[in-house]
């Protein structure tokens, strides 16, 4: 058990109706039974209206409603109190002052009530990333994907992968040390097989998902692209609802990369404003343009969707950088419709089946249209209709990939005992990602993000 017993505030700071304090360890009931001074302690679970009193001076500091949670059946595995206490910040002070006077308990680091639900086995690793992740999340679609990481998905997955291994180890050792000749029979061969093969694939399959979770966790990246003066920066601030990008008739006016994080629909997206590009030869052009044009084209290679806007007047365009977009484009739009320009052509109709919308972002013709379009874009690509939990770190994806890369050793291995030991890194490579084995390193840099007080 933890030496010592925290405490902090768990909700935000500032005046509201109500203030959490939470208390976590072995002193914690020495805690409860200093500040009720003549109430009896609350029973276990149950919520209990109690006077709150200073222990030196008898001082009541509150009327408070208080839960009390004997370890190890609490969230952190200790003994675990909540105080919910008026908001105001006297009261606050009042009570974190009385028990930072308790002899030994202190305050709360950030994230070290988490920590200790997951030293006390309450909760594997991905579901503090999930808890996180529910903490930050900022759009419906973030929340659905952190609650299923919380709820464990990842970690039945990954720990049903990890004992399939664990099994064929055992299977595999105790053939070799029971085997006279130190022949490992053809069953036993056949079914590592079979095992490590199947499971090689559904491993490839989840790495296969274009980084969908990823991209729900952190925004999905759309690029808008277009000549100079096509309506992107105008589009951008119409979409962001405020004044992002400046916006003046004067062609190449944006110069730099701009991205707004937006709620599109519910799901969570980072659009992406980039210079405009030019017909011809670039390097002409004023080097500090040259550099823009550089970086629009880079946001366009490595975004998730591309957005093109042309003006009805660039319908005829041979900019061979703008009908290259054209055609990967995901979304096409005509921009400026209000003005009437050529509002029948059709760009590049023989490279781009992709559907064109007309739009207006000063008077917002167009504007519920192409929101719904891409909404659908990123709901379709990615949060898909299957039930399969999805990756949502690089070190997941990274660990992974050594559990594959260690599971197709064991497939070619010329010795029994060097394919049990490839299964070994491939189960320790699978249990990293959960916190079953070899996470110290990691601990302190995930828990570090928490507020103080979870």
């Amino acid at each position: 058990m933890t030496a010592t017993t925290i405490f902090a505030v768990s909700t935000a700071r500032g005046k509201a109706g109500i203030a959490v304090v939470r208390i976590s360890g072995p002193e914690t009931g020495a805690a409860l039974r200093a500040l009720k001074g003549n109430n009896r302690m609350p029973w276990p679970r149950f919520a209990r209206p109690m006077q709150l009193k200073d222990p030196n001076t008898g001082e009541i500091l509150d009327e408070a409603l208080v839960l009390w949670f004997p370890g190890p059946a609490s969230v952190t595995g200790e003994d675990v109190a909540e105080l919910h206490l008026h908001g105001g910040r006297a009261v606050v002070d009042g009570v974190l002052s009385s028990l930072g006077r308790i002899p030994g308990l202190r305050l709360a680091e950030p994230g070290e009530f988490t920590r200790r639900a997951f030293d006390n086995g309450k909760l594997d690793l991905t579901a503090v990333e999930g808890l996180g992740d529910l903490i930050a999340a900022e759009t419906p679609a973030q929340r659905r994907l952190a609650l299923r990481q919380l709820n464990g998905d990842l970690a039945r997955l990954y720990d049903k992968w990890r004992q399939q291994l664990i099994q064929l180890m055992a299977l595999l050792e105790a053939t070799i040390d029971f085997s006279d000749e130190a022949d490992v029979p053809v069953e036993v061969i056949d079914e590592l097989k079979t095992t490590v093969g199947a499971l090689a694939t559904a491993i490839t399959t989840h790495l296969n998902d274009g980084r969908r979770g990823e991209r729900l966790r952190d925004g999905v990246h759309i690029a808008l692209l277009g000549r100079p003066n096509a309506g992107k920066s105008t589009l951008l601030n119409c979409l962001a609802q405020r004044d992002v990008a400046i916006v003046a008739s004067t062609p190449g006016t944006t110069r730099d990369i701009l991205e707004v994080h937006l709620d599109l629909g519910g799901y969570p997206v980072v659009l992406i404003d980039t210079a405009g590009l030019r017909d011809g030869d670039i390097t002409t052009l004023d080097p500090v343009e040259v550099e823009g044009i550089r970086r629009a084209r880079r946001a366009a290679e490595t975004a998730d969707l591309r957005v093109v806007l042309i003006e009805g007047s660039d319908s005829s365009s041979t900019d061979n950088d703008l009908q290259t977009w054209i055609t990967g484009a995901d979304l096409i739009i005509r921009s400026k419709c209000d003005l009437g320009l050529a509002a029948d052509f059709d760009p590049a109709p023989k490279k781009s089946l992709t559907e064109v919308i007309p739009l207006s972002a000063v008077t917002e013709q167009g504007i519920p249209a192409f929101v719904a379009k891409l909404t659908d874009l990123v709901r379709h690509r990615f949060d898909g209709d299957d039930t399969a939990p999805v990756l949502t770190r690089a070190r997941h994806r990274t660990a992974l990939e050594e559990t594959l890369t260690a599971l197709n050793r064991v497939a070619t291995a010329p010795l029994p005992d060097l394919a049990a030991e490839d299964l070994r890194l491939a189960a320790r490579a699978l249990g990293r990602i959960t916190g079953r084995v070899d996470v110290e390193d990691l601990l302190d840099e995930i828990f570090m993000r928490f507020c103080i007080g979870k």
